[in-house]
C-alpha cells in the first residue's frame, strides 16, 4: 500500500509568495501529521486562476520559485510531491504540472487545454501526462484542472498504462450574490459545480481503473467578468479534494465546507482494471447548457487575446530571458538547477 497526502489550500489571487508560503506550510504539516509517502496540491498553487487582469503578471519561469519549492519539499522530505503553476517555456507560458521525487527526479506535464478564460494567460501543451516514477517504479497519469471531466484524458492515461493518477484542479464557481434572476441562475450552476467536483475524482477512477488523488482549491476569491468591465466575479473555489480507489470508492475527501486543510489514505498501486468505459464525446459528466457556452465562448475569447497580447509582447514575462526545461529530468537533475536558455 501506498500513503497519499492531498492538500487543499485556501490561496490568494496573484500573491505569488505569500501563496508559496502558505502551500509550504500545509505540506510540511500534511508530512508531520501523515508521514505520507505522496503529497499532491493543486494546479494554480501559485495563484488560483480566474479571470483577472493581475494574472497577466502571474507566470513565473519554469524553473523558478514554484519549482523551486515544490522540488526542494520533495528533497527535504524524502517523499514525492505535485504541484502545478503558470510557467514560462522558452517562448509562451503554460499551465505547468510538476512531480518531484525525492531522488530529483522531476516530471512536467504542461494542461492539454487552458479552460475558458485561462486561455488569457497560457497555452496547451501535447504531452501525455504519463511518466514512470523512479520512486514507484510505475507509470503516474497527471491531469490538471478540467483535464479531469474529459473522456480523453481518462482515455489518454489508461492507454498509457497509468497505475496511478495525481494531479489537482482550480474549479472556480460562478457568483452567488449578482441581483434578480442572475442570482437564482447562479446559485444553480453553483450548486451543480460543487456537486460535480465531488463525484468527478471517483468517475475518472473507474475510467482509468486506477486510485486517483486529485487536490483542490477552496475558499473565496474575486475575479472580473469577462467582457463585462468593471463587473466583479465575487465567488468560491469549490473544493472537492479526493482519494479514491479504483472502483471510485471515497477513502478520504475535503468538501467546500471543510475548507482548507489535508487528507490522507493508503491506496494500492497496481495495473489498471477499468470499470467504466470511455465515451465518445467531449466531457465525463453531464454539463449544462450555460457551461457549455461558457467553455466554448471564454474559449475562443481568450485564446484571441493571448495571441494578440503575445504578437504585440504585451506580457511582461516576454522580456525574460527565453529557457525551458526538459518534460523528464532525471535523478539528481532537480538540484543542478540547469535551465536550458536561447
Amino acid at each position: 500500500m501506498t500513503k497519499i497526502a492531498v492538500v487543499q489550500p485556501a490561496l490568494a489571487l496573484a500573491e505569488v509568495d505569500r501563496n508559496l508560503a502558505r502551500v509550504e506550510d500545509l505540506v510540511r504539516d500534511a508530512h508531520r501529521e501523515h508521514a505520507p509517502e505522496i503529497i499532491i496540491v493543486p494546479e494554480g498553487c501559485s495563484s488560483p486562476n480566474v479571470y483577472s487582469r493581475l494574472l497577466l503578471n502571474g507566470p513565473r519561469p519554469v524553473d523558478g520559485a514554484p519549482f523551486q519549492l515544490i522540488t526542494r519539499l520533495a528533497r527535504e522530505l524524502g517523499c514525492i510531491v505535485g504541484g502545478g503553476f503558470l510557467a514560462v517555456r522558452g517562448r509562451h507560458s503554460y499551465g505547468t504540472y510538476v512531480l518531484a521525487e525525492p531522488d530529483g527526479a522531476v516530471h512536467l506535464h504542461d494542461k492539454d487545454i487552458p479552460t475558458a478564460w485561462e486561455q488569457n494567460y497560457y497555452k496547451g501543451g501535447d504531452d501525455d501526462g504519463v511518466v514512470e516514477s523512479s520512486t514507484l517504479g510505475v507509470k503516474v497519469g497527471l491531469m490538471s484542472g478540467w483535464e479531469w471531466a474529459r473522456n480523453r484524458t481518462s482515455a489518454r492515461v489508461r492507454d498509457g498504462g497509468a497505475q496511478l493518477v495525481l494531479g489537482g484542479m482550480c474549479w472556480p464557481s460562478f457568483p452567488t450574490n449578482w441581483p434578480g434572476p442572475l442570482r437564482t441562475l447562479c446559485r444553480h450552476e453553483h450548486e451543480q459545480w460543487v456537486r460535480q467536483a465531488m463525484e468527478l475524482p471517483g468517475l475518472v477512477a473507474r475510467r482509468t481503473g486506477v486510485a486517483v488523488a486529485h487536490a483542490a482549491h477552496v475558499g473565496p476569491i474575486t475575479g472580473e467578468t469577462p467582457l463585462a468591465p468593471g463587473l466583479s466575479w465575487p465567488t468560491v473555489m469549490v473544493g472537492g479534494s479526493q482519494i479514491t480507489e479504483r472502483d471510485g470508492t471515497i477513502l478520504a475527501s475535503l468538501s467546500l465546507e471543510d475548507g482548507e486543510g489535508h487528507v490522507a489514505a493508503d491506496v494500492q498501486v497496481a495495473p489498471a482494471t477499468p470499470l467504466d468505459a470511455t465515451e465518445d464525446r467531449l466531457w465525463i459528466q453531464d454539463f449544462s447548457l450555460l457551461t457549455n457556452a461558457a467553455w466554448y465562448g471564454m474559449n475562443a475569447h481568450g485564446n484571441l487575446r493571448y495571441r494578440l497580447r503575445h504578437a504585440r509582447k504585451g506580457f511582461g514575462w516576454q522580456a525574460w530571458p527565453s529557457g525551458d526545461l526538459p518534460d523528464e529530468i532525471p535523478a539528481g537533475g532537480a538540484a543542478a538547477g540547469a535551465l536550458a536558455t536561447s
